[in-house]
């Protein structure tokens, strides 16, 4: 409606249908600038939308304008879209971004903290794709620094200890965990057993050794319906600091400076709480350099937007990257970084113990074997993600209505059922009108024909949890409709099988841009 106010108008969904479809509060925010009451401003809008096709009426109440969208609109609409299965709610956007997301340590499996994060971008990228955006996943592969050289000296004195039974020392800091036993079987059929005994060569165990944890990684994502475009390794990023360095210096001679030996970057100037170092004072660049250079990089590439998802406790990291980013010459505000908070386990109301096979962590793995993908995933994306997240894994395993995502499975696998018991042909359910349809059915297809304005809304102010709130409520709509109303055997049959088919297509479309595939049979548990 930007043609007929000339500005962004907000619409609001009245929690009492009888209001109308839609209101807006316009003509409040138009009354200082006109100088009128907003009870006048609404009345002289409504009038202006007389004989407008889309709505069945616009009206002026206490200042707000509330809109009914004509039944033709609708009916048309939602035949449409069950003819256009796979353009409902698809836009045609213009702007590429580019999105990283998970890019954990090579050094272990992933972890349930990951999983946040993965879920979150994942259904980010899968609404962005939907919306015609051309967006690249791309995953950053920390393969450079001390936890790499930490991972070949775990594989070791995993070998030492579990396959040579040697008495070892373990360090204060080491990785543990079961995935150690196949890469140092591994190692021993690629380098012998030697290596194990010559700490000079753990950088080259280290090195081989985080290709495997690599695929263990990228299976586990798989397994949760993750897949990634691009990778991008660290370690293949430092032959170009110079270069980036170099670039920074030329476009502001204060970006770098050196001090105590040591390279730094004149972060607070802008905007950070200190300047930061760069490159140590033996040379070595800093992880910091590393990022800088591939966030050159990113930019590089020319892409419109810049989103990264990275876990709470780097929120500190974000000034010092944008820092950087502004050096290089780049507008910061193109950058958008998303943080991820940490995840709590409960089993049975008591906190998740982890598994001896994890070591010390709580595998992604395992959730994922215990509740399914669909449960994780439907977890991950229902709360926001910059929020603590608390859930109990035996909630998610209930086959019953007070498990959310089993809720919304059993509501499309509900419309198939009902669907396969009549006896009418699917010609005879689409070639139904959908018009004349009473309060409650009009209602349950206003609210199926919302998807694509969930979609839009939920990537655009990246809280991804608007879906899955969305779904659950079109579930319970439709459930309570099921419940109130014959459908079988009646005369309004045929429409109201193709109203369920509609709200079936918005429930298997938001369902899949979670990650997850609709069922159309399952069984409940007596609740």
């Amino acid at each position: 409606m930007r043609e007929k106010f000339g500005r962004e108008v907000v619409l609001e969904k009245p929690k009492d249908r009888s209001f109308g479809h839609f209101a807006t509060p316009i003509a409040f925010s138009l009354a200082k600038e006109l100088r009128q009451s907003p009870m006048k401003i609404a009345e002289e809008l409504a009038s202006s939308f007389d004989n407008h096709e889309i709505f069945t009426s616009v009206e002026s109440v206490k200042g707000y304008l509330n809109f009914r969208l004509s039944e033709n609109f609708l009916s048309e609409y939602a035949g449409w879209a069950l003819d256009n299965q796979d353009e409902f709610g698809k836009q045609e956007k213009s702007e590429k971004i580019l999105l990283e997301f998970v890019s954990a340590n090579p050094t272990g499996p992933l972890h349930i903290g990951h999983a946040r994060g993965a879920v979150y971008g994942d259904t980010l990228y899968r609404l962005a794709k939907h919306l015609g955006y051309d967006i690249t996943a791309e995953y950053y592969v920390n393969d450079a620094g001390n936890q790499i050289d930490l991972l070949g000296l775990s594989i070791a004195l995993y070998a030492r200890e579990n396959i040579f039974k040697e008495d070892v020392e373990y360090p204060e800091s080491y990785y543990r965990g079961e995935y150690l036993e196949g890469l140092a079987k591994g190692a021993i059929q690629k380098f012998g057993k030697e290596i194990f005994n010559d700490e000079s060569r753990y950088k080259e165990l280290a090195l081989w050794a985080k290709d495997g944890v690599m695929e263990i990684v990228v299976e586990s994502l798989a397994n949760l319906n993750i897949h990634f475009d691009t990778f991008v390794n660290e370690s293949s990023l430092y032959n170009d600091w110079d270069r980036v360095m170099d670039k920074m210096d030329a476009n502001d001679k204060n970006a770098i400076y050196k001090k105590d030996d040591k390279i730094w970057i004149a972060s607070e100037a802008k905007g950070d709480d200190n300047d930061r170092v760069v490159v140590r004072e033996d040379g070595r660049p800093t992880y910091l350099a590393g990022d800088i250079v591939y966030h050159n990089q990113k930019f590089e590439h020319g892409y419109d937007h810049y989103i990264n998802i990275w876990g709470a406790d780097h929120h500190g990291y974000i000034p010092r990257v944008n820092a950087a980013v502004e050096y290089l010459g780049y507008d910061s505000n193109k950058l958008e970084t998303l943080l991820s908070q940490m995840v709590s386990l409960l089993k049975d109301g008591e906190p998740y113990k982890m598994s001896k096979r994890a070591g010390n962590v709580i595998l992604m793995s395992d959730i994922v074997d215990e509740i399914g993908p669909d449960a994780l995933r439907y977890i991950f994306a229902s709360k926001k993600s910059d929020t603590a997240l608390e859930f109990d894994l035996s909630e998610f395993k209930k086959q019953d209505s007070s498990n959310p995502i089993f809720y919304i499975q059993y509501a499309h696998a509900r419309i198939k059922t009902i669907i396969s018991k009549s006896d009418l042909s699917e010609d005879e359910i689409m070639s139904a009108s959908l018009k004349n349809l009473d309060e409650n059915a009009d209602s349950l297809m206003f609210d199926a024909l919302l998807l694509p304005e969930i979609i839009d809304d939920a990537f655009a102010s990246r809280q991804v949890q608007k879906l899955p709130d969305y779904l659950k409520a079109l579930a319970a709509s439709l459930h309570k409709f099921y419940y109130d109303c014959r459908i079988i055997g009646t005369e309004d049959e045929a429409k109201l099988l193709k109203l369920f088919m509609l709200v079936g297509l918005s429930l298997r479309t938001g369902l899949s841009l979670m990650g997850i595939t609709a069922k159309d049979y399952m069984t409940k548990e007596e609740d």
